[in-house]
């Protein structure tokens, strides 16, 4: 990667400007980027899928410390003016394609580590989709994404949304930091932070890979009408009458009178094994 030209100076030089129908906005400082490379705890064996290279500040460091990467751009011009300037590097793939529409771990013969800026309108989806891709699976995700949206991930009980309780149940999630928006240009409205989500070993996940689907069902029923009582908006979610909603609560442990928010990690997942209890009580 030649130089380390600014985000501005080389889009004039490529007489592109940023799309707003892909919600492009560049990483531009340096600092920020020696953060996310330092999080993602890289060394000369590791295998990376950056996601949304763009300008290639990032793209530029991680080339020349890992063994393999593959950059996946959705803008094909991007991603061909990135396979020119790595072009001098053997272990670089650029794919021009929508992270949401491929598989990942295609392209990898065993753990990956994922180096990603997530524009905000694909945050949960892709989140859920590099989850969930494997195997190989990813080991650890580094992700830029809206600040707020941060705070919703890492939330805890009191303040939980369907987001957090489903990510939460397949990664241990820290906060790295907050960037301010005038890292980037354009210049976004509002900051963004950079996440460490680190996926759980099998023997540490109450909730199965296999039941992973299943389990974001149950949690987005659960959310479907947040401001209603848990029962209410639990008996909307599954379409299934209140009272049913009620008892396998109840069987849980769980007050109906609560609201979603207010359940820990834990609740939801004897929430989503207490059918089976129960079916099993009956054997």
């Amino acid at each position: 990667m030649h130089g380390h030209n600014p985000a501005r100076a080389r889009l004039r030089a490529l007489g592109r400007r940023p799309s707003k129908r892909l919600s492009q906005s560049f990483l531009e400082d340096e600092g920020v980027a020696a953060v996310i490379v330092r999080a993602a705890g890289l060394d000369r064996e590791s295998d990376v899928l950056e996601v949304g290279p763009g300008l290639g500040v990032l793209t530029g460091r991680l080339v020349k410390l890992v063994r393999r990467l593959v950059a996946v751009e959705v803008d094909p011009h991007l991603a061909d003016w990135l396979q020119t300037e790595l072009a001098s590097y053997d272990n670089v793939t650029v794919c021009a394609q929508d992270i949401l529409k491929v598989d990942p771990s295609s392209y990898f013969e065993r753990a990956f580590v994922v180096v990603a800026n997530l524009p905000y309108h694909i945050t949960s989806p892709a989140l859920r989709h590099l989850l969930a891709s494997g195997p190989p699976y990813a080991s650890r995700l580094v992700v830029m994404v809206q600040a707020e949206v941060a705070e919703r991930i890492t939330a805890t009980p009191g303040q939980m949304s369907a987001m957090a309780v489903t990510l939460q149940a397949q990664a241990r999630i820290q906060l790295v930091r907050r960037v301010p928006s005038a890292a980037f240009y354009p210049r976004p409205k509002v900051d963004s932070a950079v996440l460490l989500v680190e996926s759980l070993p099998d023997a540490e996940r109450a909730i199965a890979r296999s039941e992973t689907a299943a389990f974001t069902e149950l949690v987005r029923a659960g959310f479907k009408q947040p401001r209603k009582t848990l029962a209410n908006s639990l008996a909307e979610g599954l379409d299934a009458p209140k009272e049913v909603a009620v008892e396998r609560l109840q069987q849980a442990g769980i007050d109906p009178a609560l609201r979603a928010e207010a359940l820990a990690l834990t609740d939801w997942v004897r929430l989503f094994k207490s059918p089976r209890k129960a079916a099993e009580n009956l054997d």
